[in-house]
């Protein structure tokens, strides 16, 4: 069997507004690097499904990085989609995946409608 590997796992909202601002965002950042790119609604706010595939991206490609996008204005959080509720649910999804994979880079960002990307300690 051939082992396929890459560099991270990149996980963001299905929003089609944020589309060209992640996509320009990935070719300045992961320019030289090979990653496995995901949307769902929501990005991380299911977590279950999102362990779900960081582990097959983990054993099947052996990435050492997992970058979570969440935005402004997501209609998966509805009223509750304010920075501070992004920032903790991030910061929770940092934690887990920390336990369960203590040695991957784990990097979080919020981008807002203008396109500006905020990082997440």
């Amino acid at each position: 069997m051939v082992i396929h590997t890459c560099d991270a796992l990149i996980i963001s909202c299905i929003d089609f507004r944020f589309q060209k601002y992640i996509q320009k965002w990935l070719g300045k950042n992961f320019r030289n690097k090979t990653y496995d790119y995901v949307g769902f609604a929501g990005a991380s706010r299911d977590l279950k499904t999102i362990l779900k595939q960081l582990d097959i991206s983990v054993r099947l490609h052996k990435i050492t990085q997992i970058v979570l996008i969440h935005h402004e204005d997501c209609g998966a959080y509805g009223k509750e989609s304010t920075p501070k509720r992004h920032a903790t649910d991030l910061k929770k999804a940092k934690k887990q995946i920390l336990k369960l994979y203590p040695d991957l880079k784990v990097d979080l960002f919020y981008i807002l409608l203008d396109g500006k990307f905020e990082k997440v300690d």
